[in-house]
């Protein structure tokens, strides 16, 4: 969380573009990272990221911070403009949209210390929306159960149950696949 946040969204909220720009340099980093690990390409990463903090800018007057975390609502709208993106651009996830050197043998002992971001790329694209989401809020953003149950619209419990659950898919993925994702 940013320091001063609710200033600086109070501030932002009564016109001060100097506020909001604070707040946008803090999670602008994180948005993208979180659009980046959805989405293929670097362009389409960077205009779905402008989108969100163009709509955030705008909707600023309708967010309260008693409901839920800042950070929270702003990956609810990063969130629905992926879906937007997909929706309308009509893009399933499949190996040809992932990525020219994206895909890598993936090594044995690689899985079970940390696997690095890009492998996890290509092995999350594989999971559902919601675990995808949930995985990279938890692991990636370091959001805590509940601020990830505001930003997707479900219970903390629900949350813990999505992760689980994701993890034992990825799991089974790289299994399933004899440590190769070429495979996949």
């Amino acid at each position: 969380m940013l320091e001063n946040e609710n200033k600086y969204i109070k501030q932002a909220q009564g016109g001060h573009k100097e506020a909001f720009g604070i707040i946008y340099s803090h999670y602008l980093p994180k948005i993208y990272r979180f659009i980046s690990l959805k989405v293929n390409g670097k362009t389409t990463a960077e205009d779905l990221t402008h989108e969100v903090f163009l709509n955030a800018w705008k909707r600023l007057s309708k967010y309260e911070t008693r409901e839920f975390p800042f950070s929270s609502w702003l990956y609810q709208i990063a969130r629905n403009e992926v879906i937007d993106f997909y929706r309308t651009n009509k893009k399933n996830i499949s190996l040809e949209n992932i990525g020219e050197g994206t895909l890598k043998t993936i090594e044995s002992e690689d899985f079970d210390a940390v696997l690095s971001l890009e492998k996890i790329k290509v092995l999350i694209k594989f999971l559902k929306p919601d675990q995808q989401d949930v995985l990279i809020m938890r692991f990636i953003e370091d959001l805590s159960h509940d601020e990830i149950a505001a930003a997707i619209k479900k219970s903390a419990g629900a949350v813990r149950l999505i992760q689980y659950r994701a993890i034992n898919s990825l799991k089974e993925l790289y299994e399933k696949n004899n440590n190769n994702v070429k495979e996949i």
